[in-house]
């Protein structure tokens, strides 16, 4: 059975504008440590099976953003379903890799690293860095590394998304209660993290 690649969804609404920097300062920041070409986020989408690009930093960083594939695919797809990490130093020789996947998004890595976004026994989604400096692709400390910022990213995005801000309350509802301090220091560290890597 053959299956496509769901073209680019517009429709869908865009994420709290704290999250979507959220995403993009990881995605930005794992690019960075890893000397890659690119870096995605993709979130998973249980009901409908579906791995959504949510940031993209570095190659298709203009277009991939909301794009959405089938969950069971590709190198992502293991690592959603699976919950475990993975390094491929050659693609050419990998089984897992969906080159149909790469070649629709416009650019086919030859190394990638993948970690999942896990939140307690959640797979939230699934970090990759594509085409990483051979250095930082060279163990499994840097395996450790990019797992240690999948978990980090996921926490962080859980704190987001559960502290959203809330709809305006009207006349019958109690005063307006701030966002909660979670969110608040998330947001700080944000900003802290941006100022370090000289953003």
């Amino acid at each position: 059975m053959t299956q496509t690649i769901a073209p680019v969804v517009n429709a869908a609404p865009r994420p709290d504008p704290a999250v979507a920097e959220l995403l993009q300062s990881v995605v930005d920041t794992a690019r960075a440590i890893f000397g890659a070409q690119a870096s995605s986020i993709m979130l998973l989408d249980a009901a409908a099976d579906e791995l959504s690009f949510e940031a993209v930093s570095g190659q298709g960083q203009e277009f991939l953003v909301g794009r959405r594939f089938p969950a069971g695919r590709g190198i992502a797809g293991w690592v959603a379903a699976s919950g475990e990490p993975m390094v491929v130093d050659d693609l050419h020789d990998s089984a897992a890799f969906d080159r149909d996947i790469a070649e629709s998004t416009g650019y086919v890595p030859d190394a990638l690293m993948a970690a999942p976004l896990v939140r307690g026994d959640r797979v939230l989604g699934v970090l990759e860095v594509l085409d990483p400096s051979p250095q930082a692709r060279s163990g499994l400390p840097e395996l450790d590394l990019l797992g240690l910022f999948a978990r980090q990213a996921a926490v962080a995005l859980h704190v987001l998304t559960t502290h959203a801000p809330r709809p305006a309350p009207d006349a019958s509802d109690t005063p307006d209660a701030p966002d909660g301090p979670s969110r608040t220091e998330l947001l700080r560290l944000l900003a802290e993290a941006r100022r370090l890597l000289g953003e």
